[in-house]
């Protein structure tokens, strides 16, 4: 006999773009799966809950449904939740309490961001962006006095963070001829070594790397570590990179190092508050480049979360280790 199976989003098309028609049909096939995707609104509704009652697996995404203490206590069977997404912030602890297994595919998550950030990597060690912005003006094109960077063999990047994107990165940049500096106070030097990387003080590591990358995760004791004094330390003409959070800035102090400091480039898919308020002078500095968080799973990319949830699952029927789940020690950890 299947095991019941709900799935839970505030936004139907969350499901469908997420899980695609091939993993909702896996799933059907494997488990007797409640025929409405259920909002929370649609927790109160009683005739839904017979169902929930008898539900071992909730299958979910972005738009998890803020619940009740009453209706988290509807899933009396519930064994375990896998999470089609990054981030189990909002919604996992009261479940991690009670001992319901949580899986989230924040590990799918990071390869794109990983991807992402390697590409401006490479073009920042070659100074591209301000290249570009040179090369509007036919004097400075006709001249040769277009900005070239010093380019990636034996140069410096610097990684603020080492979690799994950091590490996934890490991976990649290895396949160029670079030096990788690692800021991370949770990181021994043993595992530093392990991942090929010298560790170094946040000071140090603004000073030295060409490029700086930011992958701290959102905790409290992050927000506003990256102040102006460390902007200010750049080399001539590097790159602040940030995919991780904006709340990790100082913003104010941030700007005010790049309008006396033509010199460097920002690269923000993230910003505090996002999108920058209206005035915002990020909008206007010539050496800030904004994206709209994009660095994270996207269209195609959306399918790899769903897919390594249901490899999870598959494990986890199996009575094999799952991958990707998360317990209490790493749920307060995590971004």
């Amino acid at each position: 006999m299947k095991k019941k199976a709900v799935i839970l989003a505030e936004r139907q098309a969350t499901i469908h773009e997420v899980y695609g028609k091939a993993n909702l049909a896996y799933l059907k096939e494997k488990l007797e799966v409640y025929p409405e995707i259920l909002c929370s609104a649609d927790l109160k509704d009683p005739k839904h809950a017979e169902f929930l009652k008898e539900s071992s697996f909730i299958f979910s995404s972005w738009g998890f449904p803020a619940m009740t203490d009453n209706e988290r206590g509807l899933f009396t069977k519930l064994e375990t939740i896998f999470y089609a997404a990054g981030s189990v912030k909002a919604f996992a602890e009261p479940f991690l309490q009670r001992n319901v297994k949580v899986v989230s595919a924040w590990q799918a998550n990071a390869v794109p961001v990983a991807e992402f950030t390697l590409g401006q990597i490479i073009l920042s060690m070659k100074s591209y962006f301000r290249n570009t912005m040179d090369c509007r003006s036919p004097e400075k094109r006709h001249k040769g006095g277009c900005t070239r960077g010093p380019g990636l063999y034996g140069e410096t990047v610097g990684l603020i963070g080492c979690g799994m994107i950091a590490k996934l990165l890490i991976k990649f940049l290895k396949n160029f001829n670079l030096k990788i500096a690692v800021f991370d106070p949770f990181m021994s030097e043993e595992a530093a070594k392990s991942l090929g990387v010298e560790k170094m003080s946040l000071e140090e590591l603004f000073k030295k790397a060409f490029v700086v990358s930011n992958h701290l995760p959102d905790l409290p004791e992050t927000r506003g570590m990256l102040k102006g004094n460390l902007f200010s330390s750049m080399r001539q003409g590097a790159t602040f990179i940030n995919t991780g959070r904006g709340a990790q800035v100082v913003e104010a102090e941030f700007i005010e190092v790049l309008k006396k400091r033509s010199d460097l480039t920002a690269l923000l898919d993230v910003t505090y508050p996002e999108p920058p308020e209206a005035d915002s002078e990020f909008y206007t500095l010539p050496n800030v480049q904004l994206s709209s968080h994009i660095a994270g799973s996207a269209n195609d990319e959306l399918l790899r979360m769903s897919s390594y949830v249901i490899e999870d699952f598959d494990r986890y029927t199996a009575g094999e280790e799952m991958k990707y789940s998360i317990n209490l020690d790493m749920f307060y950890k995590m971004a």
